[in-house]
Parts: structure tokens; sequence; C-alpha cells
């Protein structure tokens, strides 16, 4: 048997034709520096919705990004069949580099971490104040979430007509998160929309809640009429709602000065295990110098924190500490307690 080495005359090679009549395959990937940009507005089994200029293009991710996978809100790069013609599907050969990402977990010991949505510049946690009851430790969570992400938390309370928003003004008063305070008659008339909407113009606005708290509803108020989606009702029983948004979309707001919302489904939980702890301290600027104390890999909840003496001394609020000691603690704590 004849063998080969590595410099083998060209002549003494036996060039066998392709049975397939393709191109042979190579390890060189095309640049695609032509692909045009788009933004992925939805995702469905492995096919994503994409507005590209002023076309709603159907398209699939190409082989080449391996497992990365693009989420609503991904700036991406397409080629192929960009017309968005019926039955027509693009190509998405690149995914940009994204500016903040919020993520979860089904529950605290769940390795696999899911992708809510991507490049949002902020999140809107919307509770209603009774039917159903707030869950303040589904709040901490989802500002964790944020707070980690890059994003800017929005408190939006619902159903003011059957519970004052007090208690739970005061228990984040001390973090500063801009809200907005919305009753039932405000969401039939109009005028909820009009106070979130302040809030919204110009900024992409990702909205979590658990089912039945009005979040679908609420959007629906802020997008325009044909790209609203189907409501559900709490249940009497359980005073859980029916979750009548299964995946995420992004909408355009029905603003002159633009933006976008994403509407996402409605949670029963938000695990918080892909977290690292020691970012949250970043969403406190105001405490972030009296660290320079602390020790090596201080969790800024022990004993040896430098923050306490520094807050004691009179540099910072001390609800503030307690904010941030409160967050860091949630996953140590279920989300209904």
């Amino acid at each position: 048997m004849r063998r080969y080495g590595k410099h083998t005359d060209e002549d003494d090679i036996r060039s066998r034709p392709n049975r397939k009549g393709n191109r042979p395959r190579t390890h060189i990937r095309p640049k695609h520096e032509d692909a045009a940009e788009g933004l992925v507005l939805t995702v469905d089994r492995g096919r994503l919705t994409c507005l590209v200029e002023d076309r709603v293009v159907m398209a699939m991710k190409a082989r080449e990004l391996g497992r990365k996978a693009a989420v609503v809100g991904d700036r991406v790069a397409l080629v192929g069949d960009l017309s968005g013609k019926k039955d027509t599907l693009a190509r998405i050969v690149r995914i940009e580099e994204r500016a903040s990402l919020l993520r979860r977990t089904a529950d605290d010991d769940d390795p696999y971490e899911r992708v809510v949505v991507a490049n949002a510049d902020q999140l809107a946690i919307v509770t209603a104040l009774a039917d159903p009851e707030p869950r303040p430790r589904l709040i901490d969570r989802c500002l964790v979430a944020a707070f980690d992400g890059g994003l800017t938390p929005l408190l939006v309370m619902t159903k003011s007509d059957l519970a004052p928003p007090d208690e739970l003004l005061e228990l984040y008063g001390a973090l500063d998160i801009p809200y907005v305070v919305t009753s039932r008659e405000e969401l039939e008339n109009g005028a909820a929309a009009g106070l979130v909407r302040e809030h919204l113009d110009g900024k992409i606005t990702a909205f979590v809640g658990h089912s039945g708290v009005g979040k679908t509803t609420l959007v629906n108020t802020l997008v325009p009429q044909d790209r609203r989606r189907v409501t559900g009702h709490v249940n009497a029983v359980t005073g859980r709602g029916r979750h009548t948004t299964t995946s995420a979309l992004a909408l355009p707001l029905s603003s002159e000065a633009g933006g976008w919302v994403v509407d996402t489904p409605g949670v029963r939980s938000f695990g918080l295990a892909h977290i690292d702890p020691s970012r949250v301290i970043n969403a406190f600027p105001d405490l972030v110098p009296g660290t320079e104390g602390c020790p090596r890999a201080c969790s800024h909840d022990e004993q040896d924190c430098a923050l306490d003496a520094w807050v004691a001394e009179g540099h910072a609020d001390p609800a503030r500490l307690y904010s941030l000691r409160r967050l860091l603690s949630t996953r140590e704590r279920k989300e209904g307690d």
C-alpha cells in the first residue's frame, strides 16, 4: 500500500470526484460583512421572528453559532432571504455583543440558566397590591437579577383600589427605585398607560410578574391595538392567574418617543443559582466606598464586614445597608416567605 508524507508531489495525488457534486468542506468561515442588522422579537421552537428595517423576517440560527442561542432583544446579523415574504427563511449568522442580560433559573438548585431577554434598559416588576397578594420575596429576587444583569428596576403596583401601596413603598423606599401606582379603573380608562409610559419612552423595558397581576393587560395598553396579546383571569379559589403569555415577545411602544416593551411569561419562581452575590453591591454605589476595608471575598453580610462600622460613622443610610443585605439573602429564603 502506497503511503504519502507531508510533502508529496502534487502529481502523485489521485483526486477523487465529489459524488454529491458540492464543494469540499472548509474550516474557514465566511465573515458575512454584508449581513443585515436585525432585532429578535420572539423565539418559537427554533424559529426566530426578527425585525429587519421595517420588515418582519423569519429566521433560523446558523449551525456555525454552535450552542450559542439568540434571545428576545438580541441584535443579530442575518443573511439569506430578507424579504419577509411568506414561507421564506433567513439565517442568523452573528449575535452582537449584549449590553445587558436578564437571566433566571427554575430554582436555586437548578444549574440550567434561562435567558429571559437581552439588551433591555430596565426591568418593570409588576405586582398587584391585592388579588393576588404581593410577594416581596419574588420582587427581591427580580431586583437582584436586574442589578446583576445591568438593568434599571421599575416597580409597577396595580390594583391600588383594593389595597394601599404604603407597606411596599416603605419596604423598598431605601432602594430609591422609581415606581408607579395604578388602579383597575386607571387601567381601563388608559390613565395607567400614561403614568407608566413616562418611564418607558425611548427605552427597551422588560415586564415581569407572576400570573394574575395584570402585566399583560398593562402591556396591551402601551402598544398598538393590532399588537395586543390575549389576557386571562385570576382563579377565585387559588388566587393564581392563567398563563396567557407563553413566550417572551418584544412589542413597539405606541409613543412618539419610541421604545419597546418585552412581555414575558408569568413566573411562579425566580431562581438565582446563576447570580454572583459579589456583583449586587454595584447597585449600591453609595455603599461601595465602605467596602475597601472588607476582608477578601467578603459577602457583605458577615461579622467582619467593614460596612457596619462605615455606616455607623454616618457615611451612609443604615436603611440602605439593610436593603442590601436583605437582597443578598434572597437565595436563602423561599419566595413565598
